[in-house]
């Protein structure tokens, strides 16, 4: 009762204050590539939804507990520079409404608890599990977040798995050339998306010193950056033709919209408009890539396609 009554101190309820703390908007976000790469895989090898229900259950259970726990992780590492930052500074590990101990057991729990959960489906799936996490919280928010420019780029690693934790739930190979294609298309799209906010945000990376790319090199170097990896982007869509030439074409339709949005934005808008213009976007595509992989698929199974 004490430590409840030290949690609601700031006047927000226990769960308000523990969703805030895990991150219960980006566990959101993210279960939507997982669940696109898990029906991917069971249409691909012809399962049936109510022949891999534990399975589907597990992925859900342990990739959002492993995904909070990297959330409550980075929070608590990153109190410093989260109470500079204006749309960091009412998280609960920088207002005082959670104590870094409570923060650290919960992350902990969740950890053990989510990799184990991963682990019942494939150990494929527990092991990619356990290397997201790990990714997150070491190499990108312990490490490269605070030294260098490529922070995005190392952390795109970790942020990419989950179309991956789902495939493997279901079946242990990820050597498919569809599922790789999805994987390496999530790890090129935050490039931009996260270019795109620290431009938008480029006041606060400055304060609080994280060596964002437009924050070190500028607008100009970043454009350039940004137009190479949807370049990129757009070849990568190829490997879905391997599975569908269906996916494919949306694949690549997004990616060249989005590459043209950037070039003709940057030419007619000022660095806030276009880094605004390509933020959108970037949600625009996953929603409707993800969208479209999750639909074709669960089609395909219920229908024998």
């Amino acid at each position: 009762m004490k430590e409840e009554a030290t949690l609601k101190m700031q006047g927000r309820p226990l769960s308000k204050i523990l969703a805030l703390t895990v991150k219960t908007g980006i566990i959101k976000s993210n279960l939507i590539p997982m669940f696109a790469g898990l029906t991917l895989a069971l249409y691909t090898y012809d399962f049936g939804l109510l022949e891999k229900l534990p399975e589907i259950l597990l992925a859900f259970i342990g990739s959002s507990l492993v995904m909070g726990a990297a959330g409550a992780f980075n929070n608590l590492y990153d109190r410093d520079i989260d109470s500079i930052m204006k749309r960091t500074q009412s998280r609960p590990t920088v207002t005082g409404e959670i104590k870094p101990q409570q923060v650290l057991w919960l992350g902990a729990l969740m950890s053990v608890f989510g990799i184990l959960a991963l682990a019942l489906t494939t150990p494929l799936a527990g092991f990619l599990g356990f290397l997201g996490l790990f990714f997150y919280v070491v190499p990108y928010t312990m490490w490269s977040k605070r030294r260098t420019i490529y922070n995005t780029e190392i952390g795109s690693i970790s942020g990419a798995m989950p179309p991956l934790i789902g495939w493997a739930a279901i079946h242990p190979d990820i050597t498919h050339p569809a599922i790789l294609g999805l994987f390496i298309i999530t790890v090129i799209w935050q490039m931009p998306h996260f270019y795109a906010i620290a431009i938008r945000k480029h006041d606060e990376y400055k304060a609080a010193n994280v060596p964002m790319l437009p924050v070190v090199k500028g607008v100009r170097r970043t454009y350039i950056q940004t137009n190479i990896y949807l370049i990129i982007l757009i070849g990568i869509s190829f490997l879905l033709g391997s599975l569908s030439i269906g996916l494919m074409l949306v694949a690549l339709l997004l990616g060249i919209i989005w590459l043209g949005i950037s070039v003709y934005g940057y030419k007619r808008m000022d660095p806030e408009k276009w880094a605004k213009s390509l933020f959108i976007f970037s949600l625009v595509h996953m929603t409707v890539l993800f969208s479209t992989v999750i639909i074709y698929s669960i089609m395909g199974i219920i229908f024998d396609l």
